[in-house]
C-alpha cells in the first residue's frame, strides 16, 4: 500500500500545470502554423519564398499572442494525477478551426485528439 502512495503523490507533483501546457501548445500550434500553412503559401514563383519566410517570422513573433489565444480557450480538469485539457481554437481563413484534446501527466502531454471544426 505504501509503495502505491508514493507512486501516487509522485505523479500528483509531476501532474503539468497550466502554464506547462500553454508552452507545449504554443509550440505544437506554431510548428503546425510553420509547417503546414506557411509552406502553402501562394503566388508566382518569385514571390513565394518571401511569403513563406514572412509567415513564419510572423508566426514567431507573434507567439505571446498564440498563448493568450490557447489560454483564454483551453479548459483543464485536474483529477490530481492527471489532467485533462481541451482546447477550441477558431483561428481566420485560410486556417481551419480546431478541437484539441490533451492529457498531461508525469510532465508529459499527449494529445488524444485533434478535430476540425
Amino acid at each position: 500500500m505504501g509503495i502505491l502512495a508514493g507512486i501516487a503523490g509522485l505523479m500528483t507533483i509531476t501532474n503539468p500545470g497550466r502554464g506547462d501546457y500553454e508552452r507545449y501548445a504554443v509550440e505544437k500550434l506554431s510548428t503546425y502554423l510553420k509547417d503546414d500553412v506557411c509552406n502553402k503559401a501562394q503566388g508566382n514563383k518569385d514571390v513565394r519564398p518571401f511569403l513563406r519566410n514572412s509567415c513564419k517570422t510572423l508566426v514567431d513573433t507573434g507567439r505571446p499572442q498564440i498563448q493568450q489565444i490557447i489560454a483564454i480557450n483551453t479548459t483543464r480538469q485536474n483529477f490530481l494525477l492527471f489532467s485533462i485539457y481541451q482546447t477550441e481554437l477558431s483561428l481566420p481563413a485560410p486556417i481551419s478551426g480546431y478541437q484539441f484534446a490533451t492529457v498531461g501527466v508525469g510532465q508529459n502531454f499527449f494529445t488524444y485528439q485533434a478535430e476540425k471544426i
